[in-house]
């Protein structure tokens, strides 16, 4: 899971960033609101932690832009403003949840998996696809109860896909989320897509080819997939 962290105290963000990477989430840090709207342009994220007092902006304001804008993402404010006004306020502005600094970091990452099973449907720490498990808090996947070893790029693309389960990921989405920071070909991506299709082919999950528009996984346990190339 992608999360964007709003936050300007570096010794907050550091300790969240490591915390949260730990946990299994990938963490993009954003000082401010317009590099964190910028982030949402360039970038999918699954969900934002917002800070209210942003040197550029109010959090509220960034919230109620992001909401003007149609963006569903849920979003968690962690905030040192304990004023129920403002957290009515953040509420009805479209916020999903609201923590007070200081906080227990357990309950932070509860609040988050709460969240993303909340606003995604059914979401548990495991997606189990044919006879594939995905444990998305241990980053580890298993088939038939047997552990299943992928590269990191491999379980990254395969939980992506999982998390967006019959829905068509482009090469451009599948480029923002696995190589950020890299420059890339659509052949880079074609090439790992193929890889992760070969490894997973033969325990009844099928990634198929829909021609100009991208990649999808399918179940084949459940679907008569014919698109597999």
């Amino acid at each position: 899971m992608n999360i964007l962290l709003i936050e300007d105290d570096p010794v907050l963000t550091d300790g969240l960033y490591y915390s949260l990477s730990k946990s299994g989430f990938e963490v993009t840090p954003a000082t401010t609101g317009r590099y964190a709207e910028a982030l949402l342009y360039a970038k999918d994220f699954d969900l934002i932690i917002l800070d209210l007092g942003l040197p550029d902006m109010d959090g509220s304001h960034f919230l109620s832009k992001l909401r003007l804008r149609k963006n569903p993402i849920p979003v968690l404010i962690l905030t040192a403003k304990d004023a129920v006004n403002d957290k009515v306020e953040c509420l009805k502005k479209g916020a999903d949840d609201y923590m007070v600094k200081p906080f227990d970091l357990h309950e932070l990452e509860n609040r988050i998996h709460a969240l993303i099973r909340r606003c995604y449907g059914n979401f548990s720490k495991d997606i189990v696809c044919g006879r594939l498990t995905l444990d998305t808090r241990e980053h580890r996947v298993s088939l038939d109860g047997n552990p299943l070893i992928l590269f990191p790029k491999e379980y990254a693309l395969l939980e992506f896909f999982l998390l967006n389960r019959g829905k068509v990921l482009s090469k451009d989405k599948i480029a923002q989320r696995l190589f950020s920071d890299d420059v890339i070909s659509d052949n880079t991506i074609e090439v790992s897509v193929h890889r992760l299709r070969r490894r997973l082919s033969p325990y009844g999950v099928n990634i198929i080819t829909l021609r100009g528009l991208g990649y999808m996984i399918e179940d084949k346990s459940i679907f008569d997939a014919t698109g597999n190339e």
